[in-house]
């Protein structure tokens, strides 16, 4: 509870810092980025293959069940909110990705560009808050879904601090393959539904 606390505290603490003093920080945030996923990969390089080994097919299969989750509850929404489906499955299958979501729906809609960046920040924001809460009740590896394709860089710190080693292999390979999908599985879903 107490990491919770010091996560919120310093998105409070940036948010104030952006509105008081408007620091330009550059290209820096990419960097850090970059940084960040040489310390995970150099960390998961020196941990066991044998985690790797255990978890098998299911590293291969979560990914694919969480593009299918984020894609149901697009129709869900969709049906709730009284949008097109295309919208809808667009936006869910950002994954998380908001970064790219919105720019590639803003191409056919500014309004659903928005809400697809939105709803994907979103995504991120939960798992950063929802993972440390039920990683102690749950199943860690199942629980790496959440996060969508956000396991691989952002969201990946957080989840082997509550997990462990081999939950972060899970996350990392799980990231991976949904951002190495989303970019194809977007604009299919804008060209193909009306």
């Amino acid at each position: 509870m107490r990491f919770l606390y010091l996560v919120l505290g310093a998105l409070t603490a940036g948010l104030i810092t952006g509105k008081v003093f408007s620091p330009d920080f550059g290209n820096l945030y990419e960097l850090m980025l970059y940084a960040l996923i040489l310390l995970i990969g150099i960390d998961l390089g020196m941990s066991s293959m044998e985690g790797i080994k255990r978890v098998g097919r299911f590293v291969l299969l979560l990914p694919l069940s969480t593009m299918l989750g984020s894609l149901l509850g697009g129709v869900l929404a969709s049906l709730i909110l009284g949008i097109s489906l295309r919208w809808g499955l667009a936006i869910a299958a950002g994954c998380g990705w908001y970064s790219l979501t919105g720019p590639l729906i803003a191409q056919y809609s500014a309004v659903y560009g928005a809400l697809g960046f939105l709803a994907n920040l979103t995504r991120e924001i939960m798992t950063v808050i929802l993972y440390p809460l039920a990683a102690g009740k749950m199943q860690k590896e199942p629980l790496v879904s959440i996060g969508g394709a956000t396991t691989m860089d952002t969201t990946l710190p957080i989840i082997r601090k509550f997990g462990d080693s081999e939950t972060a292999v899970v996350a990392f390979v799980h990231g991976f393959i949904l951002t190495a999908t989303i970019p194809f599985i977007i604009p299919l879903i804008l060209q193909i539904l009306p």
